[in-house]
């Protein structure tokens, strides 16, 4: 039996939240710096992945998903039909609202985002054991499922 001077320390909640921020932060910015390298900014990405994923959301829906406000969608938005990337389709029966398609162009660019973010991801979280994958995905779902509650 070890003795108890052998025994890993308890891990500082404070200490592991600010190295979880640090990390999103380092891991945010090469993501960013892949993406443009391809033309694209996090939020035009987020938005053409998430439109490749599932297409005719409303605005106010793309936002809800985003976690940002329907302002913040709106002028993106605007941007990326401009740049022929996304077009507004009327929906039957709703005059106020758009739904949201993606274009050849703007599916092409939004495949080739997803595959820069798919690579840094296999270069980095990719390397680490498969146990410590789920490990880590078992922790995330915990801490989210805390983070969830505390918003009730």
């Amino acid at each position: 039996m070890p003795a108890e001077a052998d025994a890993p320390a308890e891990a500082d909640p404070l200490r592991v939240w600010f190295r979880f921020i640090r990390l999103h932060r380092r891991v945010s910015a090469a993501v960013a710096a892949e993406l443009k390298a391809v033309g694209l900014s996090i939020p035009q990405f987020d938005v053409l992945s998430t439109l490749s994923e599932r297409e005719g959301l409303t605005q106010q829906d793309l936002a809800e998903r985003l976690y940002v406000t329907k302002g913040n969608v709106s002028g993106l938005i605007d941007r990326l039909v401009e740049a022929g990337l996304v077009e507004r389709r009327p929906i039957p029966g709703d005059r106020r609202s758009h739904a949201l398609h993606l274009t050849e162009a703007g599916l092409a660019l939004a495949r080739t985002g997803i595959a820069a973010q798919t690579g840094y991801v296999a270069r980095t979280l990719g390397r680490l054991p498969p146990g410590d994958v789920a490990e880590l995905e078992r922790v995330v779902l915990a801490w989210r499922d805390a983070a969830r509650a505390e918003d009730r």
